[in-house]
């Protein structure tokens, strides 16, 4: 878009219009209201201290929120003004104003506001702002009672890049909010790992199934038995006793070897925390 926009002030209560200003092709209307809020207090300020308002074409600064002069014209025909006989005076009274913002949905600032106010990281907060229905979808997951950090970064990461590789928008989603909450229930319980996860949610994409049936039907829930777990790194370091060694001699970034062959030989069900623990138990 492009607009000329034409500001002039006058004391309340005067019929007398003030000499206008046309600051010229400004592109988007967030621009025409910081023209119109900075160019009238411009002109209230200059006339105020005793000067007078300049007939001029100006143009607008969007990086420092100032209009500045282009060029001036001596007369107002310059400008080309003339009345339209068919466009009646408006005038909205304040009631009518009220119930217009009374009316309006939470806009995105708002929004974004309202979810840092979660403990939504800024960024994650933009992203589920940058288009209604995404917000619409998420606000529906928040409905569910999931955890709002770990619902946005699981949104952002997980859901986004499966609806890129399947080229769908968010409202084809073949994951509804209620069904993202189940998920997210059952990772954030510790009865599935994030690894587990992953593979629980492309069934979901393929099948439509929900999350705790498939983690039933398919026997993925996470296991912290610590004697399975114990059981399986017992014979991953006697497999492996030269990198045992050569942990123990200060090459410590063995530890994640160990930890992936653990989740190897467990298909990925073993609690990582445990293993974690287990791990450095028996490694000293």
């Amino acid at each position: 878009m492009r607009a000329d926009v034409n500001v002039s002030v006058r004391k309340a209560g005067s019929g007398e219009l003030g000499t206008r200003t046309e600051t010229k092709n400004v592109n988007s209307v967030r621009f025409v209201m910081a023209v119109v809020e900075h160019e009238a207090k411009r002109q209230v300020e200059v006339l105020e201290s005793g000067g007078e308002v300049a007939q001029e074409t100006r143009l607008f600064d969007p990086d420092k929120g100032v209009t500045r002069t282009l060029r001036s014209k001596e007369d107002a025909h310059d400008y080309r003004y003339f009345p339209d006989p068919d466009l009646l005076p408006l005038e909205l009274d304040e009631a009518f104003i009220a119930d217009c913002k009374a009316s309006l949905p939470e806009l995105p600032d708002d929004k974004r506001k309202r979810y840092e106010g979660l403990g939504i990281p800024p960024y994650n907060a933009s992203v589920l702002t940058a288009e209604v229905e995404t917000a619409r979808w998420f606000d529906a997951l928040l409905e569910s009672k999931v955890e709002p950090k770990a619902a946005a970064n699981w949104v952002a990461s997980e859901l986004f890049g499966a609806l890129n590789r399947l080229g769908r928008t968010i409202d084809e989603s073949p994951v509804s909010p209620t069904q993202a909450a189940e998920l997210l229930a059952l990772i954030g319980d510790g009865t599935i790992s994030g690894s587990l996860a992953k593979q629980v949610f492309e069934i979901m994409l393929e099948s439509g199934e929900g999350a705790a049936e498939i983690v039933e039907k398919r026997g993925l829930k996470q296991t912290s038995d610590t004697g399975a777990i114990d059981a399986e790194i017992d014979k991953i370091l006697a497999a492996n006793a030269d990198k045992v060694e050569q942990y123990k001699a200060g090459k410590e970034q063995l530890f994640g070897f160990f930890v992936g062959q653990t989740m190897k030989a467990m298909q990925g069900k073993a609690n990582p925390q445990i293993v974690n623990e287990r791990l450095r138990a028996k490694l000293g």
